[in-house]
């Protein structure tokens, strides 16, 4: 069955760094564009960034347009998001989720991501 599996969230200051990684198995990773969505408290999903099976072309909400770059490793059956600048308003549940878009599903577990100082 579909497995991914989130890693690498915690708490970081205002103006800090994470970077996200998502294990993929149970399905062929390449052939899938993967998304990024979150959820804050209290909210319901917020798609975050898309990427296509190959790689070639990503997208943005404007929410985080400049200070995320979402990437992937089909090799490595892994999907990242580098996340820079953070601010509070980005605290929230990070899930990883098979899809492109708005037509994801199959998500993960989630990794917790606080911005607080």
């Amino acid at each position: 069955q579909v497995q991914l599996v989130e890693s690498g969230g915690g708490l970081v200051q205002p103006g800090g760094s994470l970077r996200l990684s998502c294990a993929a198995s149970g399905f062929t990773f390449s052939s899938y564009g993967m998304s990024w969505v979150r959820q804050a408290p209290g909210k319901g999903f917020e798609w975050v960034s898309s990427i296509t099976s190959g790689g070639g072309t990503r997208t943005y909400s404007d929410s985080v347009k400049g200070r995320f770059t979402i990437s992937r490793d089909n090799a490595k059956n892994t999907l990242y998001l580098q996340m820079n600048s953070l601010k509070p308003e980005d605290t929230a549940v990070y899930y990883c989720a098979r899809g492109y878009g708005s037509n994801w599903s199959d998500r993960g577990q989630g990794t917790q991501v606080t911005v607080a100082s």
